[in-house]
């Protein structure tokens, strides 16, 4: 399944739209997301952020041996979609 996170934009044909992290994270541990793509900014912050999910990504990753799917920025935040970014990386290092 494809996911996409997001409060604001139309969601792509196909996917599956969740609006908060713990959504999302609660999709990734089924093991069946062969994609994802992710907005930052949510809408409130104190629920978390697309950030979030890329935490989770990495420590999943790290900790249980998590198999991640394709992962996407969508987010129009440039120093947020920076960071995110960055976090993907460091987990596409550990799966090579």
């Amino acid at each position: 399944m494809k996911v996409f996170l997001d409060d604001e934009r139309v969601t792509p044909n196909s996917w599956i739209r969740v609006y908060w992290p713990d959504e999302a994270i609660k999709l990734l541990k089924t093991g069946h997301v062969t994609e994802i793509s992710i907005d930052h900014d949510l809408g409130d912050d104190e629920r978390g952020t697309g950030y979030d999910v890329i935490l989770w990504i990495e420590e999943a990753v790290y900790t249980q041996n998590f198999k991640p799917p394709k992962i996407s920025v969508h987010s129009a935040n440039s120093s947020a979609r920076i960071k995110m970014e960055s976090g993907i990386r460091n987990i596409y290092k550990v799966i090579r």
